[in-house]
């Protein structure tokens, strides 16, 4: 008999393969695709909800719940990851979020953000319990930034560099700088030299390069080739690093995990067959069985393009609990 193919949590997924932050447990903490900005190279498809108005979508106790029976059910985990479907700034209940999961467990927890309400101090104050914050600059002017993250009506250009700057100024955790290219948009020497130098005035820790690796939303949204990435890598004071593949581990799985939890997995971000193996601790072979089970369902479709062949969920259908559909994780 087939089995159900219901995803149990609705707000925690994975562990994923994340390439910088090892077997990443994520938390999604807004609505799908709720988001300050709508860029062209998401992966996850257009915003439908985009705003600034931060709200407490879900009660805290709620997350919390799933993230403990979850590291219960999945252990090893590296760190727990607020991300997911869209900006996870736009929770307002992450401070009493980021205590919660302190309580639980030792694991470090990491905010990915695209930066965006930093210039809010609330926000600043919120994630700034995090271990590691790391928000994204994909623009190094204004022009760019509207072409390229297409924000909300409200959020502006310098307001948002403003808010890299005093974030950086008073925290005290390890702040990594994301910089996404896009051939043919801002893989150029004008606008990465732009960009090199907001990065030396913010002052992370670690600038890491990044571009397209999953089908993104907009055609024109371009891979940078990697032997040109790691010449605009050089532009950065120091070095800049060019983010590798997540590497999955050399050992066997035998992880029992089961169709729902590829499904729920496929629902948050696309990934190859050896991500959903490496992410779910699943041997290749049984991850294999699932995907097949899944495509032949028409729930997940396959996409190919220059990151490799990626599997992906169709729009999920609104739960019950409100009409919530999946979730998918950003950047990692």
């Amino acid at each position: 008999m087939r089995e159900t193919n219901q995803d149990p949590f609705q707000f925690v997924f994975g562990p994923v393969p994340s390439r910088r932050l090892g077997r990443s447990l994520g938390v999604d903490t807004v609505p799908y695709k709720t988001c300050t900005y709508d860029c062209v190279y998401c992966q996850l498809g257009p915003t439908t909800a985009k705003t600034m108005r931060r709200e407490a979508f879900v009660p805290v106790e709620t997350l919390l719940g799933e993230v403990r029976r979850r590291l219960k059910q999945r252990p090893g985990v590296d760190c727990i990851t607020l991300s997911g479907s869209g900006e996870p700034t736009l929770y307002s209940e992450l401070e009493p979020l980021i205590r919660g999961i302190r309580k639980q467990t030792n694991i470090p927890v990491a905010v990915l953000t695209n930066g965006s309400l930093l210039w809010d101090g609330q926000v600043r104050r919120a994630i700034g319990r995090a271990d590691l914050v790391i928000p994204s600059l994909d623009a190094g002017n204004s022009r760019d930034f509207l072409r390229v993250n297409r924000p909300v009506e409200g959020i502006g250009f310098d307001a948002m560099v403003d808010g890299l700057r005093r974030f950086r100024e008073s925290y005290r955790g390890r702040l990594w700088l994301e910089v996404f290219l896009l051939e043919g948009l801002t893989a150029n020497q004008e606008s990465v030299r732009a960009m090199a130098a907001l990065a030396r005035a913010i002052g992370p820790d670690k600038v890491q390069l990044n571009t397209v690796a999953r089908p993104p939303v907009e055609a024109c949204a371009l891979a940078v080739p990697r032997a040109r990435m790691l010449e605009l890598a050089g532009l950065f004071a120091g070095g800049a690093e060019v983010i590798a593949e997540y590497a999955p581990p050399a050992c066997g799985a035998d992880s029992a995990g089961s169709q729902g939890d590829v499904l729920g997995l496929l629902r948050r971000r696309p990934c190859t067959l050896e991500g959903v193996a490496a992410g779910l601790a699943m041997h290749r072979n049984e991850a294999v069985k699932h995907l097949e089970h899944l495509a032949a369902d028409g729930l997940v479709t396959i996409q190919e393009n220059e990151g490799g062949i990626f599997y992906v969920a169709k729009d999920p259908a609104p739960d019950e609990a409100g009409g919530r559909p999946g979730k998918g994780e950003r950047g990692l």
